[in-house]
């Protein structure tokens, strides 16, 4: 029985690990195209690509590097330069801003003490002409801090809403929104005012009958002083009396009509105490008859000094 020979032949080398990706393979194996290879291998074959051989053009090669590196040298110098310039230009425009600043305070502060004296003097005005009646004409103008029982008010915008649409203060050209408007706290006011307050405060800024509510933008003043939301109401009076009225009056229908309508907030509390400060400033005026005139028989009515 014949025995057949080994097989002596050599084995297949075995399969590489990346044989299934041969597209990654070629582009790690060939990275520069084929067209930029041929391209950088001529030039390199004509001489081309080599450095400049010639004294000419390494001459003009030289002077090429120089002037790039004076024009660097040129602006790191101008730059070291100016440098301690601007500082001490910035020096100085801070320290003037500083001493303007402190100008500004000291005069502001000069201001609101000639302010406070002018309204002591007016309170001292007051209380010398009205006789047996000055605490109470301080009490009218708002010439002297008042305390008693009275009521809380807060008015605040909507949370973030702007509606528009038909309501109680929709008026041609103009869109209604949930913010509060100058005329809404003029309602507020006088619905107070009528409902039996003695003496109303916004935001600690003390009422009087001379006190005008504006619009500026989207800001209220009050004296042309802007307040900012939520308005803080007070008003001396009986509190529970003050409230009811209020509630029940126009101008709190108003006011309930804003609430339903723009969901402004708002919220009335009966207090035990409030406190209120006086005007910030007076104008007193007065006014005397003047002598009859013999001659038409009239008698004229003139404005005295203020």
């Amino acid at each position: 029985m014949s025995q057949q020979p080994p097989d002596r032949s050599t084995p297949s080398p075995p399969a590489r690990p990346d044989a299934s990706m041969s597209l990654l393979t070629n582009v790690m194996d060939h990275s520069l195209d084929d067209g930029y290879a041929e391209a950088t291998a001529k030039r390199e074959a004509d001489g081309s690509a080599a450095m400049p051989r010639t004294l000419k053009a390494k001459l003009g090669l030289a002077a090429c590097l120089v002037l790039a590196a004076l024009v660097v040298t040129l602006g790191a110098a101008e730059a070291r330069v100016s440098a301690p310039v601007l500082a001490k230009e910035r020096g100085e425009l801070i320290e003037r801003i500083d001493t303007e600043t402190s100008a500004a305070d000291k005069l502001e502060s000069q201001v609101d003490k000639a302010r406070d004296d002018v309204g002591e003097r007016q309170r001292k005005a007051l209380e010398k002409h009205g006789g047996d009646q000055g605490q109470l004409v301080a009490l009218l103008s708002g010439a002297t801090a008042v305390k008693g029982p009275g009521v809380k008010l807060v008015v605040d915008d909507a949370k973030g809403t702007d509606q528009g649409g038909g309501g109680p203060r929709e008026t041609t050209g103009f869109t209604d929104t949930g913010r509060v408007r100058d005329r809404d706290m003029q309602r507020v006011v006088n619905g107070l005012w009528q409902s039996g307050a003695e003496a109303i405060a916004i935001n600690g800024q003390r009422l009087t009958a001379l006190s005008a509510i504006r619009a500026a933008g989207d800001a209220i003043l009050v004296d042309n002083k802007p307040l900012v939301p939520p308005y803080t109401v007070l008003a001396v009076g009986d509190g529970k009396r003050l409230s009811t009225a209020f509630e029940d009056s126009a101008d709190g229908q108003y006011l309930r009509a804003l609430k339903d309508t723009f969901d402004i907030r708002t919220s009335m509390s009966v207090q035990d105490e409030v406190r209120l400060p006086a005007a910030p400033s007076l104008i007193v005026r007065t006014a005397e008859p003047k002598a009859a005139d013999t001659v038409s028989g009239a008698a004229d009515t003139g404005k005295g000094t203020s």
